[in-house]
């Protein structure tokens, strides 16, 4: 893997790993369109790991929280809202695998997410019920639980899925964002635990090490970044702006799709 292939996909994968635009469905485009192999299974596991880095830094109260009081309401929220992904993901993981070969798929999935992240924050505005940690229900966290699942399908974004199904549920911006991202921990966390096991004896032997450093180093800069814009943007309650972002990058590939 070349320096430039590592800066580019650590660049996509932190923006759209937290970005309401799909991580997987852009890194599925990017294979695609522009001819860059799939990436090592090994610079996969240490970009997703990357993205955990900024989460941990823009919420590390939440997390200190958590871990002060791992039997209180929200660790018990963030297991049952992992649940559904963590079910779907193992049983349903040929159909997920073979959409991920497909730029359809993709293309499908982020007209989607323009959807729903329009009509959520619409719905959102007329039934705002302020939920916080001490009125949020295992209900509503399992079905924001199902929405992540959903979003293993490449172009349906995981962020953009989760705080909607949140706003959805009647939490506000605030809560909705921190609902999401504490989410991704375990998610992501998880994936490459599981990827770990794929991995061939003697993976990191010799290996270049320069590209699979900088891959996650960028993905975690611009993780950063996306974070601050997802928070900016929904407490300006304009989160639905990246509905038509997703609604052009999906026509193009899906034009893309039928005429190569």
């Amino acid at each position: 893997m070349s320096i430039f292939e590592a800066l580019l996909l650590g660049l996509v994968q932190g923006l759209t790993e937290f970005l309401p635009v799909s991580s997987s469905g852009h890194l599925v485009i990017f294979q695609h369109l522009l001819g860059i192999q799939e990436p090592p299974l090994t610079f996969d596991t240490l970009v997703h790991w990357g993205t955990l880095i900024p989460v941990f830094v823009v919420f590390w109260p939440d997390i200190v929280e958590i871990m002060k009081k791992p039997f209180s309401r929200l660790p018990f929220l963030i297991i049952v809202g992992c649940i559904p992904a963590a079910a779907m993901g193992i049983w349903l993981e040929p159909i997920f695998e073979k959409a991920f070969e497909s730029l359809l798929v993709v293309g499908i999935g982020l007209l989607i997410t323009g959807f729903i992240l329009l009509l959520s924050e619409k719905l959102a505005k007329r039934d705002l019920r302020n939920k916080n940690w001490s009125t949020v229900t295992a209900w509503d966290a399992l079905l924001i639980g199902v929405m992540q699942g959903i979003a293993i399908t490449p172009g349906i974004s995981r962020s953009g899925s989760t705080i909607a199904g949140s706003l959805l549920r009647g939490l506000n911006p605030e809560y909705a964002a921190r609902f999401s991202f504490l989410l991704s921990i375990p998610v992501i966390l998880g994936a490459g635990i599981v990827q770990l096991k794929d991995l061939p004896a003697g993976a990191f032997t010799g290996l270049n090490w320069l590209p699979f450093l900088t891959g996650p180093a960028v993905a975690a800069v611009s993780g950063y970044v996306a974070i601050k814009l997802v928070l900016r943007f929904l407490q300006r309650g304009r989160l639905s702006v990246f509905s038509y972002y997703c609604w052009a990058v999906g026509l193009i590939t899906l034009a893309s799709y039928v005429l190569f």
